[in-house]
């Protein structure tokens, strides 16, 4: 990483806040399986920065959990290509993406009604229903 990570025209995430290091990748590899490290963890130290709004770190850290260790930095593991460029590319667009997405907070939730039509529908089934079953009964025997 040589520079700051552009989130959008007016945001960017400081180099500094950021840490790359490249890591063995698992599954099936060539002859140099063993020596090349291509998988990339990128660490954001989401709770030292400070050019995120502390509402949009919280949505962050509420939103993946399982992504945030105790420390406060968000831990990507890029490890789908077999090149360590574009992995740290994957990772880094990752986090754009998961930054971008939390800027906006979500709308909140209008619990809605039903209307007076449905409620009315509701009860005539319901009672046509209790109708059918009331006029079940035992079979007697006529004798």
């Amino acid at each position: 990483m040589a520079g700051p990570l552009t989130i959008h025209e007016r945001l960017e995430i400081p180099a500094a806040d950021l840490s790359v290091s490249y890591v063995r990748a698992g599954g099936p590899g060539g002859q140099h399986v063993n020596t090349s490290d291509t998988a990339v963890r990128l660490r954001f130290a989401l709770d030292a920065n400070t050019t995120l709004h502390p509402t949009v770190k919280a949505r962050i850290k509420a939103a993946h959990p399982s992504l945030v260790t105790q420390d406060g930095e968000l831990l990507i593991q890029a490890d789908r290509h077999r090149s360590q460029t574009m992995n740290l590319d994957d990772a880094c667009s990752r986090l754009v993406d998961i930054v971008r997405n939390h800027l906006v907070p979500p709308k909140p939730r209008r619990p809605t009604r039903p209307t007076k039509g449905s409620q009315q529908r509701r009860l005539a089934a319901k009672t046509r229903r209790g109708a059918i079953k009331q006029h079940r009964g035992k079979v007697g025997r006529d004798d």
